[in-house]
């Protein structure tokens, strides 16, 4: 079967996410965020695209990007292939990294712009790793706020903050208060695959009860380390771990911090 050709963007703005394969990690360490980082920027070089946002979780990574010099499929592939070169040479493997190739969604509209800042900014919320934005470092969130933070230098803001105010400290003000609203939007790509991976997430906890000779049903204690495990292959968000495995959000909580 062919795949399926890309929608072009005619504003050039895109959201992208790349996920490991096999929902695998694909960042080890901070080092790894760290290094994934310096590979955008260095690609960022000559005008070759525009960043407006990002956010590194264990597993998948979201960006908003639009296009400069370069088409976005030349863009992805630059940064793909440095970063899964440093990635198998540090780590002594071979093989794919990531799963497939990346999702993309086209950005036309501002109201769409603002959304999927948001959208980007609130994923550690959403996966119960952190109480706010601000709090995780490996998104570009802080980047907006403050014009030393170090990711600074690989971020164009003035999109995102224009969109509410010419004065940068109104505007800030302003993208504080959006960005730590409550979201609801909706992305109908990563929806869609959000829903798959529930299925199959189902499927891997009575997979891993299964093989480790425990019944769903039991009312023996699951180890801490399994539940750090299925979070780990999943990143699911707290509440679809407690559904999967009734366990109360609480407990998860404390054994995922």
């Amino acid at each position: 079967m062919s795949r399926q050709q890309r929608l072009r963007s005619s504003s050039g703005y895109y959201h992208i996410m790349l996920r490991g394969n096999e929902r695998k990690n694909i960042f080890n360490s901070d080092g790894d965020k760290q290094r994934f980082l310096e590979i955008l920027f260095e690609k960022k070089q000559e005008g070759r695209f525009h960043m407006h946002a990002f956010c590194l979780m264990d597993n998948h990574i979201h960006l908003m990007i639009s296009e400069g010099s370069e088409d976005i499929a030349k863009v992805m592939k630059r940064i793909t292939v440095s970063y899964v070169y440093y990635f198998n040479k540090k780590y002594k493997r071979v093989g794919h990294l990531f799963q497939d190739r990346y999702k993309s969604e086209v950005v036309e509209q501002d109201s769409y712009v603002l959304s999927l800042a948001r959208y980007i900014h609130q994923n550690p919320v959403k996966a119960g790793m952190v109480k706010r934005p601000d709090d995780y470092k490996w998104s570009s969130y802080n980047s907006y706020l403050n014009k030393d933070n170090y990711y600074r230098r690989m971020l164009d803001t003035d999109i995102v903050l224009g969109l509410f105010a010419i004065d940068r400290e109104v505007a800030v003000e302003e993208y504080i208060k959006f960005m730590n609203e409550e979201s609801q939007e909706r992305f109908i790509d990563l929806q869609e695959e959000a829903m798959i991976m529930e299925e199959e997430a189902i499927e891997l906890w009575e997979k891993m009860l299964l093989e480790r000779g425990f019944e769903n049903n039991e009312k023996m204690k699951i180890p801490d380390s399994w539940i750090i495990e299925f979070k780990e292959q999943t990143n699911l968000s707290l509440r679809k771990i407690a559904a999967i495995t009734g366990l109360n959000k609480d407990k998860l909580n404390k054994i995922l911090k």
